[in-house]
């Protein structure tokens, strides 16, 4: 069976507060690059967090993991590359790949899964909500 996914891009400066004093970005940063990318991900494909706060669910993150590469450096910029993972349980997987777009060199990858917690209860649920299902059907995801 073949692995479905759906991917999109974001650039991004490396802020100055992002870097030590020599000028490198802090380790945790990378995890607020994986949110950048989600962020933009949901934008571009019409599911974004406050699409599923409208349908009364929040997404809390229950899984991260980074794996480094490569430094970055105050002044340089970072191209994300957010992928989506189709699943059939009711959780959004993404995988990321984190370039120096500078000059196009690997710095990190990673995933992070996130659950379906009914906003007014915050009880998990155990199936997809019907609106995302007919996301994942919109992108052939299902």
């Amino acid at each position: 069976m073949t692995e479905k996914t759906l991917t999109g891009k974001i650039e991004i400066n490396v802020r100055f507060n992002e870097a030590d004093p020599l000028g490198i970005v802090w380790h945790g940063h990378y995890i607020r690059y994986f949110e950048d990318g989600r962020e933009a991900f949901g934008n571009e494909h019409g599911i974004g967090y406050l699409d599923f706060y409208k349908q009364g669910y929040i997404i809390p993150i229950v899984s991260v993991q980074c794996d480094y590469k490569q430094s970055l450096k105050y002044g340089e910029r970072v191209l994300v590359e957010t992928t989506y993972v189709a699943c059939d349980a009711a959780k959004l997987q993404f995988r990321y790949r984190v370039f120096n777009a500078n000059n196009g060199k690997l710095v990190a990858t990673g995933s992070s899964v996130q659950v379906f917690l009914n906003r007014e209860t915050s009880s998990l649920q155990l199936i997809n909500p019907p609106f995302f299902e007919a996301w994942k059907e919109k992108y052939g995801m299902s």
